[in-house]
């Protein structure tokens, strides 16, 4: 009896960019032999065009070509969330160390040397197909936990994101994703702590960024939470925790990220007076700092 579709192993599919015929062809030869889907591009525009409507498993990538060489190209294809756990593997006769590093910083996991050894081109793609597969796999894990987590480096640009973030995030308006670049910028510049949170008014929606901590001092972890409009979740907080109007406000705020300063300003009261809320809202919450009531508080409208 066959197999239902849905349970028959996906194909790999392959985009091959270079200008030369005969390399493609034999590549192409190789790779179909060992049971791959190919794409072909014979330079870069080309291969972006492709990009725009399939996504790959992975990309041979000629270094030189006319045009717009496979440096830029890499680049290009790496500004699109889609190529986040796509790899890239440089075709080169070039082996010095100064194009071998341009190929890895241009967003390149690899490179191999012309004339290609299809043996040896088929067993890096492999590792590499297997450690991209693993990452794909953890972040479909963490959406399904409801772990709504992305990361990004100090410029404020995505270095990858599970699935729903990466709905949510690129929405498909390019002023959008340059407007979270340039927010995430200057807001982590000011070194926020834990569990501080970023307002993102411009999203399909109101959402806030949660900070989470910094992974070998170039890797921001993020959390996104989709937050409901102020006056619901004033209300259901107050219902909830059974709290008076401002202690709702300032509870929200708090689950915001905002210091007792910057809630005084929003709300039109003095810090102190900030704090003497807080001190009811801890009482009625029956939690002993701001960050518990902010747990709880993120916990509860997460589910409401």
């Amino acid at each position: 009896m066959n197999a239902p579709d849905s349970l028959k192993p996906q194909k790999t599919v392959v985009m091959v960019v270079d200008d030369a015929i005969d390399s493609i062809r034999m590549i192409s030869d190789a790779l179909e032999t060992a049971g791959m889907t190919v794409l072909v591009a014979l330079e870069g525009n080309q291969a972006l065009t492709i990009s725009r409507n399939i996504t790959p498993d992975i990309v041979l990538m000629d270094a030189i070509m006319p045009n717009m060489d496979g440096f830029e190209t890499c680049r290009q294809l790496k500004q699109n969330p889609e190529f986040i756990d796509t790899p890239i593997i440089f075709m080169t006769g070039l082996s010095d160390t100064e194009h071998v590093v341009m190929g890895l910083n241009s967003g390149g996991v690899d490179y191999v040397t012309k004339p290609i050894n299809t043996a040896e081109v088929l067993a890096r793609m492999q590792v590499h197909l297997t450690n991209a597969r693993m990452a794909r796999s953890a972040r479909q894990a963490l959406d399904t936990a409801g772990q709504n987590l992305f990361a990004v480096d100090r410029n404020g640009d995505i270095l990858w994101a599970t699935p729903q973030v990466h709905h949510r995030l690129t929405d498909g308006d390019t002023s959008h994703q340059q407007q979270l670049g340039r927010s995430l910028k200057e807001w982590l510049a000011h070194n926020p702590e834990n569990g501080h949170s970023l307002t993102l008014d411009f999203l399909a929606g109101p959402h806030s960024v949660e900070f989470l901590t910094l992974v070998d001092n170039r890797e921001y972890l993020l959390r996104l939470h989709e937050v409901q409009q102020s006056g619901t979740a004033t209300a259901a907080l107050r219902d909830r925790f059974s709290l008076t109007g401002r202690e709702s406000d300032v509870l929200l705020w708090i689950a915001n990220g905002k210091t007792n300063r910057e809630i005084g300003q929003i709300l039109d009261m003095s810090p102190r007076t900030v704090n003497k809320h807080l001190e009811q809202v801890f009482r009625k919450m029956n939690v002993e700092n701001r960050t518990c009531a902010a747990a709880a508080a993120i916990k509860y409208l997460a589910k409401a």
